[in-house]
């Protein structure tokens, strides 16, 4: 697949991964997490994403418990196969009540993982396979062995990681190509940038970033008092008390940058996460048509030296109140390590 279509330039995800549009859609939010959900307008945010020129669509046999795979089915049912790009991960486990109960990427488990999300998709691929965390349990290499053999199968076209650290790309990478790292990367959360971006240049490893606008703390919409009933973010350190507050002020100094340029944001915070390297694709993860066209608009803003200097200032490294994640969750992170 390429985007010679777009009129933007096409990203590779790593060395051996496909060409890909310059922006990803990330469909988690369409069915868990952040409150309540529109599957119509969920749908015709996936059309109005295809017709943007998107190709890649990034979800997760866990989300919504298997609900997020069935809506895309939907959305792409008659579309045809070589329009779009699928990352899909597996292997955290979920109990009847929803609650996450530990990870298993085991080879057996994620053959099985791998038949449900094929059957709940309705293709006979999955472009891009990749577990969702480092299973404690079970070693990189096993995990990728077994994903290795659903390559040589046909069902899986490249394999991916999320969130991991620089020791297990080099262990996973020994064993098969990896196209990406998925991983989040943002203005306020730049931990990767001492070991883990390094490394995936050497190996020649992509980096598709999620939570580029920190679930939306720096979209420039976020207030405190937005969220509501289902929404995760009220437990996130950096959505609570003072934390929120602080947070919210460094969205203020960059309003003013973007305002200089005549930009959202938002627009500028996608822009600065692309600009920091042709090998990253970022995902917006917009639930709805709106803000999917104003993370779009991030791809006609070009940032000059000046302008990433000055956001530097605006918003150093290290400047963002709070963990990203609950600590529960973040001892799973073993980029985190």
């Amino acid at each position: 697949m390429t985007t010679t279509d777009s009129p933007f330039a096409a990203r590779r995800l790593g060395a051996a991964g496909p060409e890909v549009f310059p922006l990803g859609l990330g469909a988690m939010g369409m069915s868990a997490l952040y409150g309540p959900t529109d599957r119509d307008e969920s749908i015709a945010t996936v059309h109005a994403a295809l017709d943007a020129g998107i190709t890649l669509i990034d979800t997760g046999d866990f989300y919504g418990m298997g609900d997020n795979e069935l809506l895309l089915a939907d959305a792409l049912r008659g579309i045809p196969r070589d329009r779009y790009l699928l990352s899909v991960k597996f292997g955290a486990q979920r109990d009847p009540a929803g609650a996450f109960i530990g990870y298993d990427t085991s080879p057996n488990a994620l053959k099985t993982s791998l038949a449900y999300s094929l059957r709940r998709l309705g293709v006979d691929h999955i472009d891009v396979y990749r577990p969702a965390r480092l299973d404690p349990k079970v070693p990189i290499e096993e995990t990728i062995g077994g994903l290795a053999e659903m390559v040589q199968a046909g069902y899986i076209r490249h394999i991916g990681l999320s969130e991991v650290g620089a020791e297990t790309l080099r262990k996973a990478a020994s064993v098969h190509s990896i196209s990406d790292l998925q991983i989040e990367y943002s203005l306020i959360s730049r931990g990767i940038e001492a070991a883990i971006l390094p490394t995936v240049r050497e190996l020649g490893i992509g980096i598709t970033a999620y939570g580029v606008l920190s679930r939306g703390l720096i979209s420039g919409h976020w207030t405190r008092g937005s969220g509501g009933a289902g929404d995760f973010r009220a437990h996130s350190p950096r959505f609570q008390g003072e934390n929120l507050d602080h947070n919210l002020a460094l969205v203020e100094t960059l309003r003013s940058i973007a305002a200089e340029k005549n930009v959202t944001v938002a627009q500028l915070a996608i822009a600065w996460v692309a600009a920091q390297g042709t090998d990253i694709v970022p995902l917006v993860g917009a639930r709805r048509r709106e803000r999917l066209a104003e993370s779009l608009g991030s791809l006609g803003v070009t940032l000059t030296a000046d302008d990433l200097a000055q956001i530097e200032k605006a918003v150093p490294a290290g400047s963002a109140a709070g963990t990203r994640y609950a600590a529960e969750q973040m001892a799973h992170l073993d980029s985190e390590k």
